[in-house]
């Protein structure tokens, strides 16, 4: 009876007395902790476009040629004369040979099935020039040196800039800033808030203007100078920004 009227005090002595002599018979008692860590899985993803237009300053022209003989020894000869006169007119406009190329050197036999059976008739031997014209001024002057000396294909003008970088850095500026201006204003309209950039992407397609020309538009054009314009490259940037959200 006496014990239920101990003051608070000798309550709390008599509790750790006995826990001494607990951990001393029985060993220090378990102790534990459970860690429970929350990751944020929530983002919000924005896009943004850039564009940056501006004029090409080269352009890549590939000249071909294809003529048929009764053996393989007289389309060699007859293809690699006209391939190397058509070769020196265009060095003759101002191209430098390193930018002209061989590409696509083919002979192949020709066949008659007459009556069923097959029979060689002759081979056609095709190859191309791959030009790269750096004064835009010759391009016209390249493609007529190489039809007036034998080129009977031109397959296609494209009109590049040699040295994007700098344009594509800009173009990726612009993205990013749009989508920035995005997030920010889609922030403040519904009312939540942006955390870090976790996750970037980017998609950078290629920009050109090319201008197909088939051999008869060549032949219907034989006797008329060349006339193509270059145009203008647009070089566009899209980026996507992945915001945590606070």
């Amino acid at each position: 009876m006496y014990s239920r009227f101990l003051p608070p005090f000798a309550w709390l002595i008599s509790f750790f007395i006995l826990l001494f002599v607990y951990t001393k018979i029985a060993g220090p008692l378990p102790f534990s902790v459970n860690s429970v860590t929350t990751q944020k899985s929530t983002t919000f993803d924005v896009t943004g476009e850039g564009k940056v237009t501006a004029k090409p300053d080269i352009a890549s022209i590939t000249a071909g040629i294809t003529i048929n003989a009764s053996s393989v020894k007289t389309a060699q000869e007859q293809i690699n004369s006209v391939i190397n006169k058509v070769s020196e007119a265009i060095k003759q406009t101002g191209v430098d040979s390193k930018d002209i190329q061989t590409t696509n050197y083919n002979i192949n036999p020709t066949y008659d099935f007459t009556g069923g059976i097959q029979r060689i008739t002759g081979y056609s031997a095709s190859t191309n020039l791959s030009v790269k014209v750096r004064n835009l001024d010759n391009v016209n002057s390249v493609i007529d040196a190489a039809t007036a000396n034998g080129a009977n294909q031109i397959s296609g003008v494209s009109f590049e800039i040699d040295d994007k970088t700098k344009l594509e850095n800009e173009a990726r500026q612009k993205a990013v800033d749009e989508a920035r201006k995005k997030a920010q204003d889609a922030s403040k309209i519904a009312g939540f808030k942006l955390g870090r950039i976790i996750n970037y992407a980017e998609n950078l397609p290629g920009g050109f203007r090319a201008l197909p020309m088939t051999v008869d538009s060549l032949e219907k054009a034989a006797g008329a100078p060349t006339q193509i314009e270059p145009g203008s490259s647009e070089i566009t940037v899209t980026v996507t920004l992945s915001y945590e959200l606070d």
